[in-house]
């Protein structure tokens, strides 16, 4: 312990596995690697794939690249103690460097929040704009786009780190996760956490939550322009462009509401079922969502046969 007057700050703190299940955890780390492994090759091989495909250097893969840049960072970012501490059982986790994890995997969530709402206008243009979607969403804009997103989580989120180094901490030091979360750390400190609590609120409900209301009312609009083609076949070939992004969506944002809630208002809910909503809202999304691209998107599907016969040839 670090004191300084009555300021009293852990040099670390120690993270926590599955509940219950900690005899288990050479064998749960099995599934984790098999994740983490989809996680990383399946994003590698997307950003590959548009790369090395003209065809598909148009605004939806550009912003699919975003997505899958974001998803790959976000799996690095809990890799190391997650299966630190399930194949070494390290627990420890300085506190400066707890501050900085968790600095970047919310930074990194709100980037996929709104890389997500970026595709949905992208869809909403596509749909009901088609001939103006290439003057609407060139390159430049699409790249404006992306840094719009990574200054908007990256500027939100700074005062966070420092809101919770200011606080005194004294007694528990146990997190509930193998990584670091903000409402994890703040409910640790024996300080008014008012400031965090507030802060922490608005900007969720100003970033996130705003992001799934536009992504909600662009597919309110979605559904209003493809209802009014005139053929059935023109309605399913519409709808059916936007059942990625549809399942990327639910995949993302059920976990993050639930976690939130859970972090929030659930103090009874038992600490397994705190930990797996955990687990799904920071590992599943980056493993599925590579995965859901691949099987829906004719595109892409047809790009990666076709690198694979070359490499075969």
């Amino acid at each position: 312990w670090e004191f300084n007057g009555s300021f009293h700050q852990p040099s670390a703190f120690l993270m926590m596995g599955i509940p219950g299940l900690e005899a288990l955890h050479p064998w749960i780390s099995i599934p984790f690697c098999a994740l983490y492994l989809t996680a990383l090759l399946g994003n590698c091989v997307i950003l590959f794939i548009i790369r090395r495909t003209p065809s598909l250097h148009e605004p939806m893969y550009f912003f699919l690249s975003m997505l899958a840049i974001t998803d790959l960072c976000l799996a690095l970012c809990t890799l190391p103690t997650t299966l630190g501490l399930l194949w070494f059982d390290v627990r420890s986790i300085a506190f400066d460097a707890c501050l900085a994890q968790m600095y970047f995997i919310h930074i990194l969530s709100f980037i996929e929040s709104s890389v997500l709402l970026a595709m949905a206008f992208d869809r909403f243009v596509a749909i009901s704009h088609p001939l103006r979607h290439p003057a609407i969403l060139t390159r430049s804009t699409v790249l404006k786009i992306g840094l719009a997103i990574v200054l908007k989580g990256t500027i939100s989120l700074l005062p966070i780190p420092f809101l919770l180094k200011r606080l005194s901490y004294c007694g528990r030091t146990e997190l509930s996760h193998s990584f670091c979360f903000h409402p994890d750390i703040m409910n640790l400190a024996c300080a008014d956490i008012k400031v965090n609590v507030f802060y922490g609120m608005i900007i969720l409900l100003s970033t996130v939550g705003m992001d799934f209301i536009f992504i909600v009312l662009s597919y309110i609009l979605i559904i209003r322009t493809v209802l009014s083609l005139t053929t059935k076949e023109e309605c399913l070939k519409a709808l059916n462009t936007c059942v990625s992004h549809i399942c990327a969506v639910l995949v993302f944002f059920i976990p993050m509401i639930g976690l939130s809630m859970i972090h929030r208002f659930g103090r009874d809910v038992p600490p397994l079922v705190n930990t797996l909503v955990a687990y799904t809202y920071l590992i599943i999304p980056p493993a599925l969502n590579p995965i859901i691209y691949s099987i829906k998107s004719t595109h892409i599907r047809e790009a990666l046969l076709r690198a694979l016969c070359r490499k075969s040839g």
